[in-house]
């Protein structure tokens, strides 16, 4: 309760903080405030079936949907948040730089996903973060084809590639960035993935700049893959909004209508995934720009094939 004050208080925002114990308190305070009004908005992403029933026969006001009300005010950035985001971002860079040469090891069959989540998560936290921004993905082999892999014991071997999705968070704010290896020889398939989503990437930041529509972004990266006969295997969108949430306005994918915004930062992330083989996906958030964007993340992505690791 009082972090939140805190925060507020920081940013320099006017309004009421309300405390409440429990949901039938919670329930009994937005009816008081509630009296006498008309209409009152909700976010259907932020409210249950079963909240919005609650809030109906508790209030006499009429609700009404209001999605992205919120999540558009909060699209365009502030000095004091891209501060945060850019801290946050340096602080997960720095971590997988040192966990990089963690990664030899795997060549020998003897580290899994779950020992390198938890070597960043730990690093993380100790160059300054509060925590990681979401369950960090390390992903291998096969698993490396699903997009939102949770990490197993599933040991890091010689062939496979290894999906790194990993973000800090700082004060309430998020990164966002994902980096993909290929563990010593690997099928020439994987290698060829990992040159096409490397391509498609680099073409996805080039054409972030206000007042592209996400879907151009989107469709930027799609066409390298469509060039390629691989446009079947990028199977979800090229970024999403960062910022109080790891997922928020706007959208980089088909259906995306709205202009991005100078300020805005989003994420540029096309991947392809194979199953049976494996997966490849290239992240950097970035900043929205009059005439182009801003990187935050700067860990290497172009030579990233571990080969045996170097001798004295």
């Amino acid at each position: 309760m009082q972090h939140a004050i805190d925060q507020l208080s920081i940013a320099g925002a006017e309004v009421e903080v309300v405390l409440a114990q429990d949901s039938n308190s919670l329930l009994e305070v937005v009816a008081n405030s509630l009296r006498g009004v008309a209409k009152c908005g909700y976010d259907p992403n932020d409210l249950t079936v079963r909240q919005l029933q609650q809030y109906s026969a508790s209030c006499s006001c009429a609700f009404v949907g209001a999605e992205g009300v919120v999540q558009g005010l909060r699209r365009v950035k502030s000095d004091s948040e891209l501060q945060r985001i850019s801290q946050a971002s340096e602080i997960a860079d720095r971590a997988l730089a040192q966990v990089e040469p963690l990664l030899f090891s795997a060549l020998s069959g003897s580290i899994s996903e779950r020992d390198v989540r938890d070597e960043l998560e730990l690093l993380m936290r100790r160059f300054g973060a509060d925590g990681p921004s979401y369950e960090t993905i390390v992903a291998t082999g096969p698993n490396s084809a699903l997009p939102h892999h949770r990490p197993t014991s599933t040991l890091l071997r010689e062939g496979h590639s290894v999906v790194i999705d990993v973000g800090a968070l700082i004060d309430g704010y998020h990164s966002d960035m994902t980096r993909t290896y290929l563990l010593g020889e690997c099928d020439p398939e994987l290698v060829r993935m990992h040159q096409m989503v490397i391509e498609a990437q680099a073409c996805g930041v080039r054409a972030v700049r206000a007042g592209v529509v996400g879907s151009e972004v989107d469709g930027v990266c799609r066409e390298v893959f469509d060039r390629h006969g691989l446009g079947h295997e990028f199977t979800h969108g090229t970024g999403h909004g960062v910022g109080l949430q790891i997922h928020e306005m706007p959208w980089l994918r088909r259906n995306a209508k709205d202009p991005l915004t100078a300020g805005e930062v989003v994420t540029v992330e096309p991947g392809l995934y194979r199953v049976g083989l494996g997966g490849v996906r290239i992240e950097d958030l970035v900043l929205v720009e009059s005439t182009g964007c801003h990187v935050f993340t700067h860990s290497q992505k172009e030579q990233l094939c571990l080969q045996s690791p170097p001798t004295t």
